[in-house]
């Protein structure tokens, strides 16, 4: 039924303006859309991420974006924490253990930080 149907990530925010400018200016994802009700869509490879006001913002308590960044995770990172970004720390994921801000699973590395709401985005290279 689904299984070639283009799907997108949605996110709910507080302040439009706020997440916009972090989306946009902190991560560099490009405004695709906009409109006056509080939707911003941004382009974020072939896919959208949907950011939208909402009272419900940020009670998500799990991942809400995930990207592989493939290779380039620990540049990535590196500019992010430029940018100001704090990362997320898990140490209590069985075979993990912590390189800095990154996660390392075998060959598996992966990184989370929140947006100004809460949100939990993840990168990983895989």
């Amino acid at each position: 039924m689904l299984k070639d149907k283009s799907s997108s990530a949605i996110v709910a925010v507080h302040d439009i303006d706020r997440a916009k400018k972090f989306y946009r200016d902190v991560l560099g994802l490009e405004v695709d859309q906009e409109d006056m009700d509080g939707v911003v869509v941004f382009r974020t490879g072939g896919t959208s991420l949907v950011v939208y006001a909402s009272e419900m913002a940020g009670s998500n308590r799990a991942n809400a974006v995930v990207w592989d960044v493939g290779d380039e995770i620990d540049d990535i990172t590196s500019d992010l924490r430029r940018e100001g970004v704090a990362f997320e720390h898990y140490e209590d994921m069985p075979g993990v253990v912590l390189d800095g801000d990154v996660h390392v699973a075998g060959d598996m590395r992966m990184v989370w930080f929140k947006d100004p709401d809460g949100n939990i985005l993840h990168l990983n290279n895989m």
